[in-house]
C-alpha cells in the first residue's frame, strides 16, 4: 500500500471516530510537523508544544480534511497557524508587559496617599467589577480580551468597567470629564 493510500485509509477511519487510526497518522507525521515548527519558530521547546497543540486541533478537525488532501500539508498548515497565533500572543504579552512597567513607573512616582486611596476604592468594588477594572484599566486588556478571560459577556464587561471607573473616580474625588 502506498503512503498516500495508507493516509487516506487512516483518515477515513479517523473521520469515523477511530482514535487508533488517528494515532497512527500522528506517528506517521509527527516528525515532519515538529521539524517544520522547529525551523519556523527557532525554539525547540515551543515547537514541541505547538506540535502537541497541532495534533489536538487536528483531531477535532479531522472531519474537515478533504478526501485526497495531503495529511502532512494539512497538519503543517494547522501548525503554522498555531505558530502565528503564538507570535501574535507573544507580541501582545510584550506590549502588556511594557505598558505595565510604564504604568508601574508612573505609580511609583504617585504620592503614597493616592496609592492607598486607589487601593481602598478598588477593594470596595464588587468582585466582578474589580476584576473587569483590573484587566481593562490596569492591565490594558481590551474589553473582548477581558470578557474571554473572565468568561463574561462583552456587554457585562463594558458595564462593569464603566461603573467601576465612575466609582473609582468618585471615591478619589476626581471630576470625570469623559461622561
Amino acid at each position: 500500500m502506498s503512503p498516500a493510500s495508507l493516509d487516506e485509509t487512516l483518515v477515513a477511519a479517523a473521520q469515523g471516530g477511530s482514535a487508533d487510526a488517528f494515532s497512527r497518522l500522528v506517528e506517521r507525521h509527527q516528525q515532519a510537523v515538529r521539524a517544520f515548527l522547529r525551523r519556523a519558530c527557532g525554539d525547540w521547546a515551543q515547537a514541541d508544544d505547538l506540535a502537541q497543540e497541532t495534533f489536538l486541533a487536528a483531531w477535532s478537525r479531522i472531519g474537515r480534511l478533504k478526501t485526497g488532501a495531503s495529511v502532512r500539508a494539512w497538519l503543517c498548515g494547522i501548525g503554522y497557524n498555531k505558530h502565528l497565533t503564538a507570535v501574535r500572543s507573544a507580541g501582545r504579552e510584550r506590549a502588556r508587559a511594557q505598558a505595565y512597567e510604564d504604568a508601574r513607573d508612573e505609580t511609583l512616582d504617585a504620592p503614597a496617599e493616592e496609592k492607598i486611596a486607589l487601593e481602598r476604592a478598588m477593594a470596595e468594588l464588587p468582585a466582578e467589577q474589580r476584576a473587569c477594572v483590573a484587566l481593562c484599566l490596569a492591565a490594558d486588556f481590551s474589553h473582548a480580551e477581558a470578557a474571554e478571560a473572565l468568561d463574561m459577556p462583552l456587554g457585562t464587561v463594558k458595564s462593569h468597567v464603566s461603573r467601576g471607573r465612575a466609582r473609582l473616580l468618585q471615591a478619589l474625588g476626581v471630576c470625570d470629564d469623559a461622561s
